[in-house]
């Protein structure tokens, strides 16, 4: 995997990117995490959000918002942010009331990252099929934009913690030609972005490939 921008990635990232954004009404970027039901710990790495948000400040000079934020498909100010994290461990489940609220929030512009921190797998695919009954993610190929973005990944979504040792694979869910859910499974990029020293194993070189997938997915987010 290269280490350096392209030229031309080097020109979106740090001109391109920021003009976009505030053209499009998100002078401050933030990503919250979503809350769920289900008894999963929506709430695990505090941390990773927050360091995900710095990154993208530094490295594409776009304002952001670097707190560890938490909304629930209720609250009015659900609507506000243009991309939404989803983690934790277990069981997941959205409210039935909740469910068509956050289809709007999908359907309206919105972008939802789920993150497999180990043991969602099952419980997100359904929660996906109450989504969009007649859609099924599919897995991204290794040559999929979203892994060409500010950062290459010439082999696709890197492997970050073993967890089962699988393969690490990215599934999206696309609606009417965007994609609206984009699941990593067995990679666990949000351990990689919190704070260092919280997992012994996550060396400087793996944060740094979970920081850099983490950027091109908010940059493929923001610019599909």
């Amino acid at each position: 995997m290269k280490n350096n921008y392209s030229i031309g990635v080097l020109l979106f990232a740090i001109l391109l990117f920021p003009a976009f954004c505030h053209a499009a009404g998100w002078d401050t970027l933030s990503v919250p995490r979503l809350k769920y039901d289900g008894g999963g710990d929506w709430y695990t790495g505090p941390t990773s959000m927050i360091n995900l948000m710095k990154e993208v400040n530094r490295r594409l000079k776009l304002l952001t918002q670097a707190e560890n934020i938490a909304v629930s498909i209720s609250d009015p100010e659900l609507f506000r942010y243009p991309m939404l994290y989803l983690t934790g461990h277990g069981h997941v489940k959205i409210k039935d009331q909740d469910i068509n609220t956050l289809a709007n929030y999908l359907n309206n512009g919105g972008f939802l990252w789920v993150n497999d921190s180990y043991g969602i797998d099952k419980y997100i695919r359904r929660e996906i099929k109450r989504l969009y009954p007649d859609r099924d993610p599919v897995q991204l190929p290794g040559n999929h934009p979203i892994f060409n973005g500010a950062y290459e990944f010439k082999d696709g979504l890197p492997k970050i913690h073993e967890h089962d040792n699988k393969p690490p694979a990215a599934f999206a869910l696309y609606d009417k030609g965007r994609m609206k859910i984009l699941y990593t499974y067995e990679s666990d990029i949000g351990d990689g972005l919190e704070d260092a020293g919280i997992h012994k194993v996550d060396t400087p070189q793996i944060r740094e490939e979970a920081m850099k997938m983490a950027i091109n997915i908010v940059v493929f987010a923001m610019m599909q």
